[in-house]
Protein backbone atom coordinates (compact mmCIF):
# COMPACT_ATOMS: atom_id res chain seq x y z
CA UNK A 1 0.00 0.00 0.00
CA UNK A 2 2.99 2.47 1.09
CA UNK A 3 4.64 1.92 -2.24
CA UNK A 4 1.42 2.46 -4.53
CA UNK A 5 1.20 5.74 -2.65
CA UNK A 6 4.63 6.66 -3.27
CA UNK A 7 4.22 5.83 -6.77
CA UNK A 8 1.29 8.27 -7.13
CA UNK A 9 2.85 10.73 -5.69
CA UNK A 10 5.99 10.26 -7.78
CA UNK A 11 4.21 13.01 -10.37
CA UNK A 12 5.72 10.32 -13.31
CA UNK A 13 9.28 10.20 -11.74
CA UNK A 14 8.97 6.78 -11.36
CA UNK A 15 8.35 5.78 -14.46
CA UNK A 16 11.13 8.08 -16.05
CA UNK A 17 13.48 6.28 -14.13
CA UNK A 18 15.50 3.33 -15.71
CA UNK A 19 16.14 1.73 -12.30
CA UNK A 20 15.41 1.43 -8.87
CA UNK A 21 18.02 1.69 -5.94
CA UNK A 22 17.27 1.31 -2.45
CA UNK A 23 18.92 2.98 0.36
CA UNK A 24 20.89 0.27 1.84
CA UNK A 25 21.82 -0.73 5.39
CA UNK A 26 25.22 -1.76 6.70
CA UNK A 27 25.17 -5.39 6.61
CA UNK A 28 25.83 -5.73 10.79
CA UNK A 29 22.92 -3.34 10.97
CA UNK A 30 20.38 -5.05 8.50
CA UNK A 31 21.86 -8.56 10.37
CA UNK A 32 20.55 -6.70 13.31
CA UNK A 33 16.88 -5.64 12.07
CA UNK A 34 16.25 -8.26 9.33
CA UNK A 35 14.91 -5.89 7.03
CA UNK A 36 15.65 -2.63 5.30
CA UNK A 37 12.43 -0.73 4.97
CA UNK A 38 14.05 0.93 2.35
CA UNK A 39 14.60 -1.68 0.29
CA UNK A 40 11.01 -3.24 0.60
CA UNK A 41 9.44 -0.30 -0.25
CA UNK A 42 11.53 0.06 -3.24
CA UNK A 43 10.92 -3.47 -4.26
CA UNK A 44 7.44 -3.31 -4.10
CA UNK A 45 7.85 -0.04 -5.90
CA UNK A 46 9.54 -1.72 -8.63
CA UNK A 47 6.63 -4.37 -8.87
CA UNK A 48 4.25 -1.98 -9.59
CA UNK A 49 6.13 0.20 -11.90
CA UNK A 50 7.52 -2.75 -13.78
CA UNK A 51 11.12 -0.71 -13.68
CA UNK A 52 14.02 -2.86 -12.43
CA UNK A 53 14.95 -3.28 -9.05
CA UNK A 54 18.60 -2.94 -8.11
CA UNK A 55 18.69 -3.67 -4.32
CA UNK A 56 22.92 -4.73 -4.07
CA UNK A 57 24.45 -2.54 -6.72
CA UNK A 58 24.96 -0.09 -3.96
CA UNK A 59 26.54 -0.69 -0.46
CA UNK A 60 26.74 0.87 2.47
CA UNK A 61 30.90 0.85 3.24
CA UNK A 62 30.65 2.54 6.53
CA UNK A 63 28.97 1.02 9.40
CA UNK A 64 27.32 5.00 10.72
CA UNK A 65 26.12 5.27 13.96
CA UNK A 66 22.71 6.18 14.42
CA UNK A 67 21.39 9.62 13.42
CA UNK A 68 19.16 10.09 15.74
CA UNK A 69 19.82 13.09 17.89
CA UNK A 70 22.59 14.30 15.65
CA UNK A 71 22.73 18.05 13.88
CA UNK A 72 22.39 18.33 10.37
CA UNK A 73 25.93 19.03 10.30
CA UNK A 74 26.50 15.82 12.89
CA UNK A 75 24.74 13.42 10.28
CA UNK A 76 26.53 14.98 7.10
CA UNK A 77 29.79 13.90 8.31
CA UNK A 78 28.00 10.61 9.88
CA UNK A 79 27.00 9.58 6.36
CA UNK A 80 29.68 11.29 3.99
CA UNK A 81 32.04 8.51 3.08
CA UNK A 82 29.05 5.28 3.26
CA UNK A 83 28.16 4.68 0.30
CA UNK A 84 29.63 2.94 -3.17
CA UNK A 85 28.47 1.33 -5.89
CA UNK A 86 29.83 -2.29 -6.01
CA UNK A 87 33.44 -2.61 -8.06
CA UNK A 88 31.94 -4.08 -11.31
CA UNK A 89 28.58 -2.80 -11.10
CA UNK A 90 28.76 0.14 -12.46
CA UNK A 91 27.26 -0.86 -15.85
CA UNK A 92 24.00 -0.78 -13.58
CA UNK A 93 23.96 3.13 -13.21
CA UNK A 94 26.39 4.29 -15.77
CA UNK A 95 24.62 6.80 -17.81
CA UNK A 96 21.69 6.35 -16.72
CA UNK A 97 18.36 7.81 -14.62
CA UNK A 98 18.55 6.21 -11.14
CA UNK A 99 15.32 6.42 -8.67
CA UNK A 100 16.72 6.39 -5.35
CA UNK A 101 13.95 5.39 -2.49
CA UNK A 102 13.91 5.98 1.07
CA UNK A 103 12.51 5.99 4.22
CA UNK A 104 12.73 8.87 5.96
CA UNK A 105 13.83 12.11 4.84
CA UNK A 106 14.84 14.05 7.62
CA UNK A 107 17.99 16.27 6.53
CA UNK A 108 18.90 14.75 3.68
CA UNK A 109 22.31 13.95 4.52
CA UNK A 110 21.66 10.01 3.95
CA UNK A 111 20.24 10.78 0.56
CA UNK A 112 23.21 12.92 -0.60
CA UNK A 113 25.47 10.65 0.14
CA UNK A 114 24.35 8.51 -1.62
CA UNK A 115 23.62 10.01 -4.58
CA UNK A 116 26.89 11.22 -4.85
CA UNK A 117 28.23 7.76 -4.62
CA UNK A 118 25.58 7.13 -7.89
CA UNK A 119 26.76 10.03 -9.84
CA UNK A 120 30.79 9.18 -9.04
CA UNK A 121 29.77 5.75 -10.52
CA UNK A 122 28.15 7.15 -13.30
CA UNK A 123 24.55 7.84 -12.90
CA UNK A 124 23.68 10.83 -15.36
CA UNK A 125 20.26 11.89 -12.70
CA UNK A 126 19.66 10.53 -9.08
CA UNK A 127 15.78 11.35 -8.14
CA UNK A 128 14.97 11.03 -4.69
CA UNK A 129 11.65 9.30 -3.45
CA UNK A 130 10.79 8.80 0.46
CA UNK A 131 7.85 7.72 1.96
CA UNK A 132 7.98 10.55 4.50
CA UNK A 133 9.51 13.69 5.70
CA UNK A 134 10.30 14.91 9.02
CA UNK A 135 9.64 17.90 10.46
CA UNK A 136 10.53 19.70 13.73
CA UNK A 137 8.66 22.58 15.51
CA UNK A 138 5.03 23.35 14.76
CA UNK A 139 3.27 22.85 11.15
Amino acid sequence: MMAAWMLRASDGFVARSDAIVPVPLHRWRFVSRKFNQSAELARHLAGQSGRPFLPSTLVRVKNTSCQVGLTARGREENVRPAFKVVPGWEIDVVGKHILLVDDVFTTGATVSSATRALKKAGAAEVTVLTFAMAVTGPI
